[in-house]
């Protein structure tokens, strides 16, 4: 088998009912990144769809979101990568839309997608690439709010957050993950959509 440096893993659930929710904002990133360079995911053991891109090797697990680390710890064992090279894109609460933030470890914040690779790879030691949802609106539950589609008036936003997340994952590749951390955490791509009938942005709500 090849020798690979990190093993890229997209987060969401299976299915087409899902998979324009916020809640498979991982699975877009790395579905959009497998497409630019050309890659066809295909089905893999552990219940997965796989894919390589030079030393990287493209895991989307196929076991919904709560049992993420049941598809990740295996194939990190298997392909003998250690957790430092274990990068997971996930959707985030705490950051609002139009923010990505690389982090090198950390805990789950609620996630249970990232929970379920902490248990099944038993550290927390691994980086992530955060991809702000924002909070829901106020009455609407977290588990509605991250399993229903992207708006309308998001997407256009949500299409400029995954260009901007494709080009941090090249500049990852070439220079790492502390000058990736510096270049791409503090822009927010909000300011960059005109908001809707003279609107405020998203962000200035946040």
């Amino acid at each position: 088998m090849p020798t690979y440096s990190w093993l890229w893993v997209g987060l969401g659930n299976p299915g087409p009912r899902y998979r324009l929710t916020r809640h498979n904002f991982g699975f877009l990133v790395l579905e959009a990144f497998a497409a630019e360079k050309g890659l066809v995911f295909e089905k893999g053991p552990f219940e997965s769809e796989i894919a390589t891109y030079r030393d990287v090797f493209l895991l989307k697990p196929q076991t919904f979101m709560n049992l993420s680390g049941e598809a990740v710890a295996p194939w990190a064992e298997k392909l003998k990568i250690t957790p430092e090279r274990i990068l997971v894109m996930h959707d985030d609460l705490d950051l609002p839309l139009g923010r990505i933030k690389f982090t090198p470890k950390g805990g789950a914040g609620g996630h249970r997608g990232v929970l379920s690779i902490i248990e099944h790879l038993g550290t927390r030691e691994f980086p992530r690439l955060k991809l702000g949802i924002g909070r829901p609106p106020e009455g609407i539950p977290v588990r509605e709010y991250v399993l229903s589609p992207f708006s309308e008036e998001e997407w256009p936003l949500v299409e400029k957050v995954i260009g901007r997340a494709l080009e941090a994952l090249d500049f990852l590749l070439l220079e790492g993950l502390s000058k990736a951390m510096s270049r791409f955490n503090r822009a927010d791509l909000s300011f960059c959509i005109a908001p809707p009938h003279g609107g405020r942005t998203g962000s200035e709500s946040s």
